[in-house]
């Protein structure tokens, strides 16, 4: 019986850690294109989504690659400065990042909302909903076990 537990315990071991090294290579390979890349491939996802026509899969490419050269230039300046080993952002640097991050969000929104015809753009809110709350809550499952009740 023990020996049956024990191969029980093995075999669920080695498959959550066959899962592990399989998801983290999803996002890996995203680092590796270059924004025009990117923003063709969010382009055909919306596309497919959405259904949107040719104007409108020009003008969402244009300002979807705006986005992945501004993200992809920010994470190199990031690790630029990890690698220097910068102190931890002040109270003030924060909240700077935060306020351009959501004027930045506005703006976008704003952007989509006249490009889209409203009921493209209710289902592109509802996919960025959920697309947050994914995000939300894989950020979230790291935290569990420093909650305090």
């Amino acid at each position: 019986m023990k020996k049956l537990i024990m191969a029980i315990l093995v075999m669920a071991a080695i498959s959550v850690s066959a899962q592990d090294h399989n998801m983290k290579g999803k996002r890996g390979d995203m680092k590796n294109l270059t924004p025009e890349q990117m923003a063709t491939l969010q382009t055909k996802k919306m596309t497919l989504a959405l259904d949107l026509n040719e104007s409108q899969q020009s003008k969402i490419k244009s300002i979807l690659t705006e986005d992945a050269k501004t993200r992809k230039s920010k994470m190199e300046a990031y690790k630029a400065s990890k690698d220097e080993g910068e102190k931890v952002m002040s109270a003030d640097e924060k909240y700077a990042r935060q306020n351009e991050r959501l004027d930045h969000q506005i703006a976008r929104k704003k952007e989509m909302k006249s490009i889209l015809t409203p009921e493209q753009f209710q289902k592109y809110e509802k996919m960025s909903h959920r697309k947050n709350m994914h995000e939300h809550k894989k950020r979230e499952g790291g935290r569990k076990g420093t909650e305090k009740k």
